[in-house]
Parts: structure tokens; C-alpha cells; sequence
């Protein structure tokens, strides 16, 4: 008869000792106390102490008085980038719709082909340089009034969209300025009250960029 172990454990000490040692072994008192909230069940075959993969600390290191969210500043470029690339996308979509519409009686040739192209160029960089501009006045106030107010809030937001929506408009009359200041203002607090939206209702919180 075979007088070797042929269960699991016999399996697992033969394959110890072919490769230098067994896995280490570690009672239900050693792991009792290791949180493993949110971790998948660890292998017995891992040769690494649960304990050790624990997080107890951040995984990244911040320079002294940094904070951990980024400000204006940092943002701005994000943003006036976001726009203009936002701005080009929608522009040639409506000026490829344009030209097509305005070349719908004309056959398939150059001309139109031309057509159709310069009315996507056309449109492209007008709807690109008025949301770049947008979002230039708007990081340009939102980054003054920080600094002018040292702190960083809502209201900087509503009073950045409010001030952008009135300059953007400034060319065209009161009216016009008074209608851009309230659009401004009411973009900026639908974006606050996005960016509240979970403190509001008590909901856990989300990260978000301000």
C-alpha cells in the first residue's frame, strides 16, 4: 500500500518541498485583527503577510502646504483647453450641416466640396474662439477674485460666471450686458449647486472637480 498523504496537504508539501519551502501558514488569531475591507480573499499559496498590504496612509506625497484639491489656476488650463477643443467639435459638426444644406441643389464637384470645407473651417474657429474666450475671461476673474478674497468658494464661481457673461457682452449694448450677466449667473449657480448637490441632499460625497 501507499503509505504517502494523498489530500491537499500532502500535495502541498510535496510541491514545498520540490521548490525550497512550503507557503507560510497563518492561524485565524494572526488574521483575525487585519481589516481586509474592500480586498479580494488572499491565496493561501501568497507568500506575503496580509498585514503588509493594508493602507493606512495616503499613496501620494503632497509638497508642504499644498492642498490636495487643485485650485484655479492649475484648472484654468484644463479649462480654456476643454472649451476650444469643445467649441471646434461643435463648430465643424454645424458647418458641415450648413454646408451640406446650403449646397443641397448643387452636384458632387470641387465647388461644393470647397463650399461645404470653407463653411466647416468658417464655423469651426468661431464657435472655438468664442468658448476659448469664454472660458479665458472666466478663469482670468475666477483666479483674481481668489486671490483679491483669499478663500475659495461658491461665491467666486457665481461672481467669475456673472462678471464673464457681462464682458463677453460688453460690445453690444446694456441690454446685451444684462442679458449676458444673468446667463453667467445662471450657468455659475446651476454649476455650484451641481457641485453641492451632495451635501444637499446628504448624500456621501463624490469627488469633483471645483
Amino acid at each position: 500500500m501507499d503509505n504517502n498523504p494523498s489530500g491537499p496537504g500532502g500535495s502541498k508539501g510535496g510541491l514545498g518541498s520540490l521548490f525550497g519551502g512550503g507557503a507560510p501558514e497563518y492561524s485565524n488569531t494572526e488574521l483575525a485583527g487585519v481589516p481586509l475591507t474592500g480586498m479580494s480573499p488572499l491565496s493561501p499559496y501568497l507568500n506575503v503577510d496580509p498585514r503588509f498590504l493594508v493602507q493606512d496612509t495616503d499613496e501620494f506625497i503632497l509638497p508642504t502646504g499644498a492642498s490636495k484639491t487643485r485650485g484655479r489656476f492649475e484648472l484654468a488650463f484644463f479649462t480654456i483647453g476643454g472649451s476650444c477643443i469643445t467649441g471646434a467639435t461643435f463648430g465643424t459638426v454645424n458647418g458641415l450641416r450648413m454646408g451640406l444644406k446650403e449646397t443641397r441643389d448643387m452636384a458632387w464637384s470641387k465647388p461644393r466640396n470647397v463650399q461645404i470645407l470653407n463653411m466647416v473651417t468658417r464655423q469651426g474657429a468661431s464657435w472655438a474662439n468664442s468658448l476659448g474666450s469664454v472660458a479665458l475671461l472666466y478663469s482670468v476673474f475666477g483666479v483674481a477674485i481668489e486671490k483679491a478674497r483669499g478663500a475659495e468658494d461658491d461665491i467666486n464661481t457665481v461672481t467669475a460666471g456673472t462678471l464673464t457673461g457681462m464682458l463677453f457682452k460688453s460690445g453690444s449694448g446694456l441690454k446685451a450686458v444684462a442679458r449676458g450677466g444673468l446667463a453667467g449667473l445662471a450657468l455659475s449657480s446651476a454649476y455650484a449647486l451641481y457641485n453641492n448637490w451632495d451635501r444637499i441632499t446628504g448624500s456621501p460625497s463624490s469627488s469633483r472637480l471645483y
